[in-house]
């Protein structure tokens, strides 16, 4: 199969596409979810795969939505030498889109959270916003 007839062309934006399925990353501070403090979950915008909670969001100033904690099983971690570094790509666990990269010991992650952060692309997520009660 090559890209051009990707079945994932068909269900994703150009933008969604370049990031989601090659890697790309969307410019900082202008992501959707940034600053989003509404609750509920976060989940693939590719196949809806449930990826992280608003339990464990938390501002970062970096620009892209950051997580410090991902459910077992919800993303997988690939070593990412790209740029002449060496980095943590992060990958959802279900379809394998691209969804941004983690970053550990760098100490801003609030206390009773794990002292990491998903740095995460916006336009890889979906808000499955949680019911009002």
């Amino acid at each position: 199969m090559t890209e051009e007839n990707d079945p994932w062309r068909g269900k994703l934006t150009p933008a969604e596409y370049a990031v989601l399925r090659q890697g790309g990353t969307e410019p900082a501070f202008t992501g959707e979810y940034t600053d989003t403090e509404t609750e509920g979950v976060y989940v693939c915008r590719a196949c809806g795969a449930e990826l992280f909670t608003s339990d464990t969001k938390f501002h970062s100033g970096c620009g892209w939505p950051s997580f410090a904690d991902a459910p077992e099983g919800a993303v997988k971690l690939l070593e990412d030498r790209s740029y002449g570094m060496v980095r943590t790509e992060v990958r959802c666990g279900t379809c394998d889109s691209h969804l941004g990269h983690l970053f550990k010991g760098e100490g801003i992650a609030p206390l009773d959270l794990p002292d990491q952060r998903y740095c995460i692309n916006s336009i890889s997520l979906k808000l499955r916003e949680k019911p009002a009660s």
